[in-house]
């Protein structure tokens, strides 16, 4: 079973910490409140094997996407469970899909519910084995695991598509930041010492272009050194950075994806609370679903629940219509749809935009330090006269 550390406040208001065995990360945060602990924080650590403690590795979304399509289709031509694992298990080449899928193997075969060996697996999201226990426990588990296919591309689609929009910009700047750079600390240098020479008043262009290359001659390596240091603290921490200008694409598309995650779960019989919380994790903005699963758990109407932690107007009358005609999931498939959409005008308006930007950008920082070195050259010339 998945071991889970966490952070919080004991009931003397005493920063704690430590590590919990539970099926899942909300039953870790169960356990613990029985405690009288404030859980702050809680991850996947390390699952128990043979005596010693193991690193579980989440296995990405593409594999997520093959493990659920094969198993489907396995199952759909009227193999049973421990068959289709049996035959993936011999397939995998993968090196962390091979182990997982010998274990899945066992545990079903020693007499595990299939959603349980997922659960304890470590390797497979919650959703999935949510959903694979609502299937289990209606006979339905070829489609739901069809729907976690579908969804988990959903998902997959969506980050291809900021990793997209954000690869040409990117790429731009690295490569202006380069030019620059280079221009900055090798040719400006060599320059500045021949207008040193002149004994005349330099033009202010010039005058910044020569303090903004001692500065960079200076500092830049402590630069290279903080900006390393930052990035390998977001990529520990899991944290990210996104440009203002995506910001509101990425809102959409995080909306998106949770209200299509809803929509899979509730379904799949999930309860509106659960599958707020499970569906939290996909939002940058996590707290604010688990917020909405409480004022449901508390009595609010969905529709009033997104009123409540500042959900747009139109997002909230499209649920609003949903729970009146009995149709939620439907309504949030809608509203996911609508957002997706929303958010590709977006991305193609800023990707049609930022092209010429992003080189007009490039051009004048060239043209700034063309302009500052040549100028004192001119009026050189001019004197010489």
């Amino acid at each position: 079973m998945p071991y889970f550390s966490y952070s919080g406040y004991d009931a003397k208001g005493k920063t704690t910490k430590g590590t919990i065995e539970a099926a899942s990360s909300m039953q870790a945060v169960d356990r613990l409140s029985e405690r009288g602990i404030v859980v702050v924080d809680v991850k996947v650590t390390e699952e128990k094997k043979g005596g010693g403690n193991a690193k579980i590795k989440l296995l990405p979304l593409e594999q997520h996407i093959f493990f659920c399509r094969s198993l489907a289709s396995y199952l759909k031509s009227g193999l049973q469970v421990t068959e289709a694992l049996r035959i993936m298990s011999k397939q995998a080449r993968d090196k962390n899909m091979k182990p997982v899928m010998e274990k899945l193997l066992a545990d079903v075969q020693g007499g595990r519910k299939f959603h349980t060996a997922l659960a304890e697996s470590g390797a497979f999201r919650e959703s999935l084995w949510r959903v694979a226990e609502s299937g289990e426990q209606s006979g339905t588990l070829v489609s739901v695991l069809t729907e976690a296919a579908e969804e988990f591309k959903l998902e997959d689609s969506l980050k291809r598509k900021i990793r997209g929009a954000m690869t040409y910009p990117i790429v731009m700047a690295v490569v202006g930041i380069g030019v620059v750079s280079f221009m900055l600390t090798y040719v400006v240098p060599k320059i500045a010492e021949l207008f040193n020479d002149m004994n005349q008043t330099l033009p202010l262009p010039t005058r910044m272009l020569i303090s903004a290359s001692d500065f960079l001659g200076n500092y830049g390596l402590y630069i290279l050194i903080a900006l390393a240091v930052i990035f390998l603290w977001m990529k520990r921490t899991g944290r990210s950075f996104t440009l203002p200008f995506m910001r509101g694409i990425r809102d959409q598309l995080n909306l998106a994806l949770v209200m299509s995650h809803i929509s899979t779960l509730l379904k799949t019989g999930i309860p509106l609370v659960q599958a707020l919380r499970m569906a939290s994790s996909m939002d940058t903005y996590q707290q604010r679903w688990l917020d909405a699963a409480e004022l449901v758990k508390a009595g609010h109407r969905f529709a009033a629940a997104m009123e409540r932690i500042g959900m747009p107007e139109d997002t909230v009358a499209i649920v609003r219509v949903g729970e009146m005609g009995s149709d939620l999931s439907g309504a949030l498939s809608n509203l996911s749809e609508q957002c997706r959409e929303t958010a590709q005008s977006r991305m193609e308006m800023l990707s049609t935009l930022i092209q010429p930007i992003m080189v007009l950008s490039l051009g004048f920082s060239v043209g700034f330090i063309v302009l500052a070195i040549l100028t004192p050259v001119f009026d050189l010339a001019g004197i010489v006269r």
